[in-house]
């Protein structure tokens, strides 16, 4: 378990002179490292509480444009994850299973007994460890484009598949990703790179035995085509639900936060998943996959 060691306050590290969303901005301190999250400013007294969790090199920051949309409807969390981002380093948080312990110990931190933890591409590896190790802590999970396994290896066709979904992403998503991926560096990217692609994350996403939406953008290099991923689900009857989003690439949770956000909402409350008549012609939801025993929809 984490042990939470409250530092004094002049020992603290500074907060962004800037917030970087509505989300209250925080230090806490785990296990004698210096750990930055984002939380719900003024969250109901009975929120479902929701943790999300970040991708390769990044911090949460990229993050927030979804979970800024869900903080008034859940208790949100968004950290980054030790050697991630503001948090400090710890020399042996660059595998799989590390960091599962880090979020679970930054859950036992902050007192929260279960949540929904939502991950966007190594966040979802993450997310399939903490089930696999601790299901005890983990009431759904949403998984968005999960990296990792052998549709990224080698390491020179994930870098290919990363050149060709940057010119998809938001121009303005350059501007957070890039002071991440300088401040992560290259050997730990190195390092980082190979636990994800070791990790066998399809064997255990079949195997998870709590509601999960997978949602994939229709655009997004770094994954096998819908069809595949609907072949490979179908192999098992499993607790999974897909949904594929139309016009999306990698970062959904950054280029499509209004769509993520809704997608989340009807999966949280077991509703059929749906477009919003709002949304711009170009931009659709569809049902890929869903498992024998994921929650039927409450329509």
């Amino acid at each position: 378990m984490g042990t939470r060691k409250p530092a004094p306050e002049s020992s603290q590290p500074k907060l962004p002179r800037r917030p970087a969303s509505t989300l209250t901005e925080k230090w806490t301190r785990i296990d004698d490292v210096d750990v930055f999250y984002r939380e719900s400013p003024h969250p109901p007294a009975d929120a479902r509480v929701m943790a999300h969790i970040h991708g390769f090199g990044l911090s949460g920051r990229y993050l927030l444009p979804t979970a800024e949309r869900l903080a008034d409807d859940f208790h949100t969390f968004v950290p980054d994850l030790p050697g991630f981002g503001r948090s400090g380093k710890r020399r042996d948080m660059l595998d799989i299973p590390d960091l599962a312990r880090a979020a679970v110990d930054f859950l036992d931190d902050r007192g929260v007994e279960k949540a929904t933890l939502v991950g966007n591409s190594m966040g979802c590896p993450v997310i399939i460890e903490c089930a696999h190790r601790f299901p005890e802590r983990i009431d759904r999970a949403v998984l968005v484009s999960p990296a990792g396994g052998v549709f990224n290896q080698p390491l020179r066709r994930a870098i290919r598949q990363l050149t060709a979904d940057a010119p998809r992403e938001p121009v303005r998503m350059a501007r957070v990703a890039v002071p991440d991926y300088v401040r992560f560096g290259v050997p730990s990217t190195m390092r980082m790179f190979r636990a994800l692609t070791q990790y066998p994350s399809l064997e255990r996403l079949l195997e998870m035995r709590i509601p999960t939406l997978v949602v994939l953008g229709q655009r997004d290099p770094l994954l096998p085509h819908a069809h595949r991923i609907d072949e490979v689900a179908s192999q098992t009857d499993s607790h999974v639900l897909v949904v594929l989003l139309e016009g999306a690439a990698h970062a959904i949770n950054f280029s499509h936060p209004g769509q993520l956000a809704h997608v989340i909402r009807l999966f949280m409350d077991d509703l059929p998943i749906e477009n919003d008549p709002s949304w711009p012609g170009h931009v659709r939801v569809y049902e890929v996959h869903r498992g024998k025993h994921h929650p039927p929809s409450q329509a």
